[in-house]
This record gives structure tokens, C-alpha cells and sequence, in this order.
């Protein structure tokens, strides 16, 4: 059944005011939940993140008073969505647990975009930084199992593996390096569009979750890991929101954010197994309906044309959390050794890359590097969580 967020009618903005307890949201199980609530819950949080930076950066940009009060009205509507996510996140997890399912967010979603997407270049874009993400994931549970003194499976369950991806290390590139080509806003598919936007939302998430949270340890090498994988998570935010046509005006924009929000509610609400959480998603979508009627008005009246101009007259098949081993599998033994020059990949270690290493590094052992031999000096070991066999890659394979 087709459902098309442009034609349908959600709740009057003046009806979507919460209250503290309609606001006070009951938390999910940390012992208990499905590992991939947490990660819609996790995504979700850094959509609506985006969408009330992006409010505000346009409130700044814009002279008139009453549109201004607009995106006012409808940007508090959006934080309070923010808080009414975020908040499903148990506090009895530790913030070493949440980087984790930071991380799975960024491997399975990634990973399914990519696997989705239509356009090739777009495509690559995707590939390339899931397997930076994969390996930050394996280098967080060797830190959580060292200073935790616990398994990342916990968190993970066994729907996501735990080995090493492209070594951390190598994604210090020039940030030159990190910008890539956007697509042509006339030309490239609705579905490439929102995408870019969901990917670059949670890559932007992760790199201010780690911002703020990497302080907040004793201990030096989680500190000193946290700045690490932090820098690199700037890194992607650029790769990926370098992939945004930048022609497209504030109230394109506007449009696109919007209807991916209803994108994304649609598609938890389709496929959420929490019945109060899939509530959530429902509800939301509801407002965000009329968020998106508020901005297509907008976009009509200022560029004037037709919401379904840039859109897609209905919605494309929901965003899917599931496992994705064997297809990280293979993009690990064919695509590990990739790196950036310019605005496409390569293979070698070029002049600008091996500068930048050299001036970060000094050849000294980066703290994503120290808390793998850490950890195998506290546990007699190295974490993995191989569910599919050795490592694809013979020289990472583990030493038996």
C-alpha cells in the first residue's frame, strides 16, 4: 500500500504542544530491548538533532519576522521530539555501552544504504565509510571490555560482527581529501537525496556524542580514544555532507529534511518490534506530516514550484535495520585498502596522505592502535565477535 506524505494530513501544529508527563517517556530495557530499537531510537535522535540545527541556520539566514516565528513554532515541536527520543535510552547504560550502539547505528545503516543506493558514486561514498565505521566499533568493545570488564555482544547481540574494518589509523586523511562530489539536484533520484541526509544526520550525532562525552573518562586511553575516533567522525561529516547539492535552496532543503523525517517515522513504525516505542514513531509521524505540509507551502510559495518536483510521490521501501555480515565481508577483502585523493578513491598511500599521517602520528602508535595491544596485555587477548568465520583479510586474521 503506497502512502504519500504529501497528500496526507497529519495533527494541527497548535495540538502537538506536549506536556512534562506526555514527555516523560519510559525507557527501554537495556537488558532486554532488541538490539536494533536501540539503533532506530540512536538514528532518530540525530534526525531530529539535524533538523533543529538546520532550523536554526535558516531562522538566521532569513529576514522575515512571521516565517521566522514559523520556524520557531515548529523547530520547539522538533526538540521536543528530540527529547522524547534521546530520553528512550536508558540511563542505566554506561556511556561506553551507547558509543557501541553509536557504532552499530553507523556500521547496519550505512551498510543498508549502500546496499540500497542507486547512484554508484553516492554509492562508494557509503562503502567507503562503513568500513572505517566497522572499525571503530572493534576498536570501542576492546576498550569496553578492558575498563568494563565486559563483552560487546551485550550490546550487539550477534546481529552485528566485531572484527577489524579498515584500520583506524589510516583515516587520518588531508581534509582536502574528505570532500567529496554532490550529486545534481535535477537529476539524481528522490531516494539518493534522503540518503544523503539520514547518513550525514548520523554521522553529525556521533561526531557531537563524541565531542562531548570522550572528557568525561578517567581513564587515559579511553580519553585519548575518543579524541581520536572524534576527529575522524569530523571527517565524515564533511564526506557527507559534501555529497548535498549545494545549489538547493533553504526552502528545498527545508522540504527534503522534512519529508525525510517522515521518511524515516514510517519506516520505524513499520518495522519496530516495541510496541510502546512503534507508539512513538507513529505519533511522530503524525507531526511531522504537518511539518512537511508547513515547509512544501514555503517551498511553493518562495521557489515556486511543486513539492512532488523534488520528491517522490510516495515513499520508497522502509529504512531496514538487519544484519549486513556478508555484504561488509565482502567490501572488507575487496575495498580495505582504499583511500582519498581529491574527490575520488584510491590505493596508495599518496604524498598529501602520508604528510598528514606524519604530522599527526610522528610515528608514534595512535591510542587506536595502544588499546588493542592494551587490552590483549589486561585480557590475554583481543575482543572479536566472528559469527561468519576468519577474517576475510589473511593478515588480520587472528594469530592462533
Amino acid at each position: 500500500m503506497t502512502f504519500n506524505p504529501l497528500r496526507e494530513r497529519g495533527i494541527p501544529l497548535d495540538r502537538q504542544l506536549r506536556n512534562w508527563r506526555e514527555l516523560n517517556v519510559t525507557p527501554i530495557d537495556p537488558d532486554h530491548a532488541d538490539p536494533y530499537t536501540r539503533c532506530r531510537i540512536i538514528t532518530m535522535n540525530g534526525i531530529e538533532t539535524e533538523a533543529v540545527f538546520f532550523s536554526h541556520h535558516l531562522a538566521r539566514h532569513c529576514p522575515d519576522t512571521e516565517i521566522r516565528q514559523q520556524l520557531a513554532r515548529v523547530r520547539y515541536i522538533e526538540a521536543q521530539q528530540q527529547k522524547a527520543v534521546n530520553w528512550l535510552l536508558p540511563g542505566l547504560a554506561s556511556v561506553l555501552e551507547t558509543t557501541l550502539a553509536y557504532e552499530q547505528v553507523a556500521v547496519d545503516l550505512t551498510a543498508w544504504v549502500a546496499r540500497m543506493e542507486p547512484d554508484a558514486y553516492l554509492q562508494q561514498a557509503y562503502q567507503f565509510g562503513v568500513l572505517e565505521d566497522f572499525d571503530h566499533l572493534y576498536r570501542y568493545a576492546n576498550l569496553y571490555e578492558m575498563i568494563e570488564h565486559r563483552k560487546a555482544e551485550k550490546i550487539v547481540d550477534q546481529l552485528t560482527e566485531v572484527m577489524p574494518g579498515r584500520p583506524t589509523m589510516m583515516h587520518h586523511r588531508d581534509p582536502m581529501d574528505n570532500v567529496r562530489e554532490p550529486y545534481d539536484r535535477n537529476n539524481t533520484a528522490p531516494i539518493s537525496k534522503l540518503h544523503a541526509l539520514t547518513i550525514m544526520a548520523a554521522e553529525q550525532q556521533t561526531m557531537n556524542f563524541y565531542m562531548n562525552v570522550g572528557p568525561m573518562y578517567m581513564e587515559p586511553i579511553a580519553r585519548q580514544l575518543y579524541q581520536e575516533i572524534g576527529l575522524i567522525e569530523e571527517e565524515h561529516v564533511t564526506h557527507y555532507e559534501s555529497l548535498v547539492d549545494p545549489g538547493e535552496s533553504w526552502w528545498e532543503m527545508l522540504l527534503n529534511h522534512e519529508y525525510n523525517e517522515c521518511y524515516l517515522y514510517h519506516s520505524f513504525m513499520e518495522t519496530e518490534s516495541d510496541p510502546k516505542v512503534k507508539s512513538i514513531w507513529e505519533l511522530h509521524l503524525n507531526m511531522e506530516l504537518e511539518h512537511l505540509r508547513l515547509a512544501a507551502e514555503l517551498f511553493k510559495r518562495f521557489d515556486g514550484r511543486e513539492p512532488e518536483q523534488v520528491c517522490a510521490p510516495e515513499l520508497p521501501a522502509p529504512v531496514t535495520f538487519e544484519p549486513n555480515k556478508a555484504y561488509l565481508r565482502e567490501l572488507i577483502a575487496t575495498q580495505i585498502d582504499y583511500t582519498t585523493l581529491g574527490t575520488g578513491y584510491v590505493q596508495e598511500a599518496h604524498e598529501r596522505f602520508e604528510k598528514m599521517q606524519e604530522a599527526l602520528m610522528g610515528g608514534e602508535k595512535p591510542p587506536s592502535e595502544r588499546v588493542i595491544d592494551d587490552n590483549r596485555a589486561r585480557s590475554g587477548h583481543e575482543y572479536r565477535l566472528q559469527t561468519e568465520g576468519e577474517h576475510p583479510v589473511q593478515s588480520l586474521a587472528l594469530n592462533r
